[in-house]
């Protein structure tokens, strides 16, 4: 019998290079290094790591997570949302007109603030998949049908396009603690008793931990980044994802629900936004028409640095998140650095076309295009 001849070295090399390569979240664990190793180098003694600090830019880049993962499922199964940036808005204002304008009880205020968008984000699925037209049409349309819905119910209403009180009317409901309460407030007290973490030293908190809890913020952007991993990486539902953006056409003759997968898809995309906008609202205590300008495209920015395609069937929910923590540290970093704000845009705009670049170079690869 012929002995097998020995595997090159340097095949096996290539080829673990070469898996490692095309992992969505490649990009997003590079670009994380990166950008610690930036601020650590050049805003560590601003406080940029203290309690308040990590704080900050952690509240941040749970904002842009929870869109961020309703996005990246959405572009894995091929389509595209414009309008969660609205949506954010609108349903913050929706809460408001319900629980402060009508003094609904908050919870009921907000159940029906869910349904609402979440039946708009099926609608949004509904008419792509009905009339063919792209996504990024018809979710371009429902923008600005949102964002001119947001601003006029409160002029009519109450005359102002910025509505408060939201904080007075949850006091005690329980669904609106589940958005807007804080949590591990004695483990924090503890720190700050201990002096591992800075207390006020003066005015009416004085003695009290300058961080004083975990928003549910946080907690909320986890929860949803755990359950968007999950879905995706050990469901069969999570293959339909990835099939229906791959190919819509092969996944149908394959038995592959495509057009249910996309409606429930754009349908948890718009329960992102809705999250993301009644821990705002809870957070600042009112609602504003301008709340979530610009928000659709970072979220979708966030995404790509995670690795997905823009042509879908490929991405990581863990990379989107990982795109969303770069950005919070950015934004706060740009600031505890003494960089003027305004360049976040412009590292936007770069780190984009980086990765555009980057997944179009790993597309390649994985189809063996030139």
């Amino acid at each position: 019998m012929a002995d097998t001849p020995p595997v090159d070295e340097r095949i096996k090399e290539m080829a673990a290079f070469r898996t490692a390569l095309i992992r969505p979240e490649l990009g997003g664990m590079v670009g994380i290094v990166a950008v610690f190793v930036f601020f650590l180098l050049f805003a560590f003694d601003s406080g940029m790591f203290a309690a308040q600090g990590v704080m900050n830019w952690s509240v941040v880049s749970a904002q842009f997570m929870i869109i961020a993962v309703g996005a990246c499922l959405l572009m894995i199964a091929g389509e595209f949302d414009l309008s969660v940036g609205s949506m954010i808005g609108f349903a913050g204002m929706m809460i408001a007109v319900f629980g402060v304008v009508l003094a609904w009880p908050m919870w009921m205020a907000i159940i029906i603030t869910f349904v609402i968008c979440i039946s708009i984000g099926a609608l949004n699925g509904f008419i792509v998949i009905r009339t063919g037209l792209p996504s990024f049409i018809v979710t371009l349309a429902f923008l600005f049908i949102l964002r001119g819905f947001t601003i006029y119910i409160p002029q009519t209403i109450e005359r102002k396009t910025i509505i408060g009180g939201i904080r007075d009317a949850a006091e005690g409901d329980w669904l609106g603690t589940i958005f807007g309460a804080k949590i591990f407030g004695a483990v924090f007290r503890w720190l700050g008793d201990a002096g591992v973490i800075a207390v006020f030293e003066r005015g009416n908190r004085a003695g009290e931990p300058v961080v004083d809890g975990i928003p549910m913020l946080i907690v909320w952007a986890l929860i949803l980044v755990v359950f968007g991993h999950i879905l995706l990486t050990r469901t069969r539902f999570g293959n339909w994802i990835f099939a229906a953006g791959g190919d819509a056409e092969a996944a149908r003759n394959s038995g592959v629900p495509v057009n249910r997968v996309k409606i429930l898809m754009f349908m948890f995309t718009a329960f992102c936004a809705t999250v993301f906008a009644t821990c705002q609202v809870m957070e600042f205590g009112s609602a504003g028409a301008d709340r979530g300008l610009l928000k659709e495209f970072e979220a979708i920015i966030a995404v790509v640095i995670g690795g997905a395609l823009l042509t879908g069937g490929y991405g990581s929910v863990i990379g989107a998140a990982l795109g969303a923590l770069i950005f919070g540290v950015v934004q706060q970093g740009l600031f505890f650095a003494g960089v003027e704000s305004s360049l976040f845009r412009v590292f936007l705009g770069v780190i984009l076309l980086g990765a555009v670049i980057l997944n179009t170079y790993i597309r390649r690869m994985i189809t063996g295009e030139r």
